[in-house]
């Protein structure tokens, strides 16, 4: 039986919830040009003095410096687009244009580290004719290129982090590979004019050395992005994503179990889908309640999380034969009360009172007790008979005045009908009012604290009943039972 389906992030609330504002979008945008602009930067410095001195490894981190600037391109486009709100072409966002961006980034950087490996085995293995020189310049443009890649690497991460943007973060780790592998040709032209001024000529392969070192390096981010990348285009689960939902959900008071926790991430958008089991028959307000619970302990450790709900009810237990009944009637939408199963001659009968408009004719109401009879036999192969009793639903306030005759006489008379019932220790507040031609009266008990509820339930009953015995004009009768308070003997002689 389905209980409940909710959208925690519009049902529960006014306005769709969005985490979607102008302000990161700026913030990521900046961060981003930035980035592309010091790419373009690094890029002319690198080739113009890797072409003026033949290194190898300048020449590869110029080729790396403008896949850069490709990437930091397409980033900043990807940032652009994927902060589009939501619409009817795509009702999840455009999150998934950053992981495309880093998906592009990754064949980019494999293409360019295959053509890195290719130049630097022909110079080990096949024409070492090319001579590199390790001026003063090639070292101050690798410093440069170190520099500003620790600045836009540290500002790229910030926000990265601050809004969780995989394509800006995809930047953060690349950009941050590059000052490894900046610091690898520095040290290979090191090693260069080492030979030179030393007269080590196995030294002077040591460029070529440094560049496959760069396009190891390479390689090795490429797969980790892309890996992540595809991933995320899958729509596989971040790590551990599940397993902290999990583990919130544990705490929530009214969650049974959860059956299915799906999530996926868009972007810095990461989207939640639990289907929960809640207990059976409990009413729909308090499943709305727990719901709300999940949903908060959920953005508790992701604030930015898009939640959607299923809820639906444990089935009753075979044995529980009641709640079965009530699980018949609330899945067809009968309001019912007082369900009561009693064996007779080795069969069972249930007793129960339906609930129906009081505008309804007899002969409808008479369909509508019909039809839940034939449902619950038909779901409850057990029952035998089930005799239901149609009360109006009273869904207004009736007027009432005070009935003091009646009070006056109650109040006399319960006294003696009190200490005449077994396990009531004393009664007061009692009230008794006209509605209609009927009379309401309620009145407060007191009782043992330890008894149970059952013990508790027989002894109001049987007061109830002999109160309308006494008075037939009582129409109902409400008790509200109450612990007596023991107090401690006075220590006073």
């Amino acid at each position: 039986m389905r209980l409940c389906c909710y959208n925690v992030t519009n049902m529960f609330s006014a306005q769709p919830y969005s985490c979607e504002s102008p302000v990161p979008s700026r913030e990521k945008q900046a961060v981003a040009l930035a980035s592309l602009g010091t790419a373009v930067l690094l890029t002319v410095m690198k080739v113009a003095i890797g072409l003026f001195t033949g290194s190898l490894g300048i020449l590869s981190e110029g080729a790396h410096s403008a896949l850069d600037a490709v990437s930091a391109a397409v980033t900043y486009g990807s940032v652009r687009v994927a902060e589009k709100p939501a619409d009817s072409s795509h009702p999840f966002g455009h999150g998934k244009v950053e992981h495309l961006s880093a998906f592009i980034e990754t064949g980019l950087l494999l293409l360019t580290c295959a053509w890195i490996a290719i130049e630097a085995g022909r110079r080990l293995f096949f024409h070492h004719a090319v001579r590199v020189e390790a001026t003063v310049w090639a070292f101050a443009v690798m410093l440069v290129s170190i520099t500003l890649d620790t600045v836009r690497a540290r500002a790229l991460f910030r926000v990265a982090r601050k809004y969780n943007s995989q394509a800006l973060e995809a930047d953060a780790v690349h950009f941050t590979t590059d000052i490894f592998s900046s610091t690898t040709v520095i040290l290979g032209l090191v090693l260069v004019s080492l030979a030179e001024t030393r007269h080590l000529p196995r030294l002077e392969q040591a460029d070529s050395v440094a560049a496959l070192t760069v396009a190891s390096i390479m390689i090795y981010i490429s797969l980790r992005l892309g890996s992540r990348s595809v991933n995320a285009l899958v729509d596989a689960a971040p790590a551990g994503t599940s397993a902290r939902i999990a583990a919130s959900l544990a705490g929530v008071s009214g969650v049974v179990d959860h059956d299915r926790i799906r999530v996926r991430q868009s972007g810095r958008q990461l989207f939640v889908d639990l289907r929960l089991t809640l207990e059976s028959n409990i009413p729909f307000e308090h499943a709305q309640s727990v719901v709300e619970a999940v949903e908060a302990k959920v953005r508790e450790a992701f604030p930015t999380a898009d939640v959607v709900i299923h809820a639906a009810p444990r089935p009753p237990a075979p044995g529980d034969l009641v709640e079965r009944v009530r699980a018949v009637a609330h899945r067809h939408n009968f309001q019912v009360h007082d369900v009561t199963a009693y064996h007779v001659n080795g069969q069972v009968n249930v007793n129960l009172d339906l609930e129906v408009a009081p505008s309804l004719s007899l002969e409808a109401a008479h369909r509508e007790a019909t039809r839940l009879e034939e449902e619950i036999k038909r779901n409850v192969a057990e029952i035998h008979e089930v005799n239901v009793h149609i009360e109006p639903l009273l869904n207004r306030v009736e007027p009432a005045r005070e009935a003091p005759a009646v009070a006056t006489a109650m109040e006399e008379r319960l006294i003696e009908l009190a200490r005449r019932t077994p396990g009531l220790l004393g009664c007061h507040a009692l009230e008794a009012h006209q509605v209609g031609p009927n009379v309401l009266v309620t009145v407060h008990c007191t009782l043992e604290p330890d008894l149970p509820v059952e013990r508790v339930h027989d002894i109001t009953e049987e007061l109830g009943f002999r109160f309308r015995q006494e008075f037939p004009q009582i129409s109902r009768v409400s008790i509200h039972a109450e612990p007596e308070v023991h107090r401690l003997p006075s220590a006073d002689p």
